[in-house]
């Protein structure tokens, strides 16, 4: 059973949820919380991605309706206050990689939300639109060798691996990552699906 989720583009808004982003527990295999300056120019990025041309890249919070989910509601009754609820994020962005241009994905789901398959339904939501308006061919994640959460999320949404690398995050600090590649392919026509609003 397929879990739904809808990307909305990021906004000034949404600093609460980076803040979220930040507590210790969604920060362990990325280097601990940052601080609050770093934070406010996190979201500074993050809006003016947003305000670039599309292939240029975006974030998005990453919105799940429970009600109505096959994975949590296998009834289709709407059981439950059926609210939507705002669980992460997920973007992707420009970056040179090993001389080629790809995109570089990321993403975070809440504690309270992991699960339920939402980081691999916001990833394809995410590959669909980099498929609809993006101008690479290829689009790479490079989590931890340390975080198999993260690396089943990248095989779960039909990436390629391709080894372990030395990737510096933060910047100047090498990390034992592994190297996933996903293949996006061009959309086929004026009728390709767009599937996250922007």
């Amino acid at each position: 059973m397929e879990t739904h989720v809808r990307l909305e583009p990021w906004s000034a808004g949404d600093f609460w949820l980076l803040e979220r982003k930040n507590e210790q527990a969604m920060t362990e295999f990325l280097g601990g919380p940052e601080p609050a300056a770093k934070l406010v120019d996190r979201q500074r990025r993050y809006e003016a991605l947003s305000a670039r041309e599309p292939a240029a890249g975006r974030m998005f919070r990453v919105v799940w309706t429970p009600a109505g989910d096959p994975s949590v509601d296998p009834a289709g009754d709407g059981a439950g206050d059926g609210a939507a609820r705002s669980v992460g994020s997920v973007g992707f962005w420009e970056r040179e990689w090993r001389g080629e241009p790809v995109y570089e994905a990321g993403w975070g789901i809440l504690p309270e939300f992991q699960g339920h398959g939402l980081a691999v339904a916001a990833l394809a939501e995410l590959l669909a639109y980099v498929r609809a308006h993006g101008s690479r061919d290829s689009v790479h994640a490079f989590p931890g060798t340390d975080h198999p959460a993260s690396n089943a999320v990248c095989r779960r949404a039909g990436f390629e691996y391709l080894g372990d690398v030395d990737f510096e995050y933060p910047p100047g600090v090498p990390h034992p990552s592994c190297d996933w590649r996903y293949r996006v392919g061009r959309p086929q026509g004026p009728d390709a699906a767009v599937t996250a609003s922007g």
